[in-house]
Formats: structure tokens, C-alpha cells, sequence
């Protein structure tokens, strides 16, 4: 009767045991995935602030034919692009929104970030290349599919800025 006892103690854990590693388990990776994924995604938008306001004051305009009172020197296309995933918790709940449909609202920071930075990026090398504006900006953005056999669902995204960059004629270079 003790043994027998002891056994259905034995079973009931094995039960509640599984039970935390059929639901349990896939819940806590899922607010694990959660807690990480809003932590890099705030990390990442101070940092894209922080470089934003460093670079205030550069003229960065999607205009395609430069402003008459431009005296430009020289140009140079300029580019800069990112490559931004989806962290796991936000791809499972776009999933289950794109069941129902509508406005997918987890995607959207994640083309902002993939958009400010690039605009960055481009910004970056056009200063670090001593140019004094870029014109005529662009944006291309393409879907990285998922490594699944049939290539469905979205991976992340990559966002391409590109423009002319110009270097003005200094004012006194006739004087």
C-alpha cells in the first residue's frame, strides 16, 4: 500500500512536470523574448536620439533637384543601410494578428528604428566624407524571409537610404 502510494505521488510529478514543459516553458521563453526585445528596441532608439541630435543642423532633404541657392563644389552618392530582425515575442504575435488581419502594430517600431537608422548611417558617411548636405534622398526597403522551406514570414527588414551628397563652394573662393 506504501509503494503503491509513493508511485501515484511519483506519477502526479512526472505529470505537473510535464505540464510546466508543455506550457510553461514555451510562456516563459515567450515573456523572456519580451522583456529582452523592448529592452534592446528602447536601447536602441536612445542611441538613434542621441545621434539624431548630433547631426541637427545638416541639411538631409528629399528634394530631387537641388535648391538654387545651393553653390555646390562637388558630389558624391552617399548610402547607408540596416538590417533590423524582429525579436521572437513580437514575430509570434504578428502571426497571430495577420490570422485576423488588420494593422500589424508590432512592425512599426521596427521600420522606424530600420529607417532612422539608415537616414543615419548615410548622414554619417556623408559628414565623415566632409560634405556639407545631401539631396534627393531615397528610401528601399526589402523583406528578409524566414528560413523556412517556403520562404513565408518576415525575418526582419532592410532599409537602404541613399542621396547626393554635396560639398559647397566656399564663399571667398573668388575673393
Amino acid at each position: 500500500m506504501v509503494l503503491r502510494f509513493g508511485l501515484s505521488e511519483m506519477e502526479d510529478k512526472v505529470q505537473q512536470f510535464n505540464l510546466f514543459i508543455n506550457i510553461g516553458l514555451p510562456f516563459l521563453l515567450l515573456l523572456t523574448a519580451y522583456f529582452i526585445g523592448n529592452f534592446l528596441e528602447r536601447k536602441h532608439f536612445a542611441s538613434i536620439r542621441k545621434r539624431e541630435a548630433a547631426a541637427m543642423g545638416f541639411p538631409v532633404v528629399s528634394f530631387d533637384t537641388m535648391p538654387e541657392d545651393w553653390n555646390v563644389g562637388g558630389s558624391h552618392m552617399v548610402s547607408g543601410s540596416v538590417v533590423v530582425s524582429l525579436d521572437y515575442f513580437k514575430r509570434v504575435i504578428a502571426g497571430l494578428r495577420s490570422l485576423i488581419g488588420g494593422r500589424i502594430k508590432t512592425y512599426e517600431p521596427l521600420l522606424e528604428r530600420a529607417r532612422r537608422e539608415a537616414l543615419l548611417r548615410m548622414t554619417e558617411s556623408a559628414r565623415s566624407q566632409g560634405f556639407d548636405a545631401v539631396f534627393n534622398v531615397r528610401l528601399e526597403t526589402s523583406r528578409l524571409a524566414n528560413a523556412r522551406r517556403d520562404g513565408a514570414g518576415v525575418a526582419g527588414v532592410e532599409m537602404l537610404a541613399f542621396g547626393t551628397a554635396v560639398k559647397f563652394k566656399s564663399r571667398f573662393a573668388n575673393s
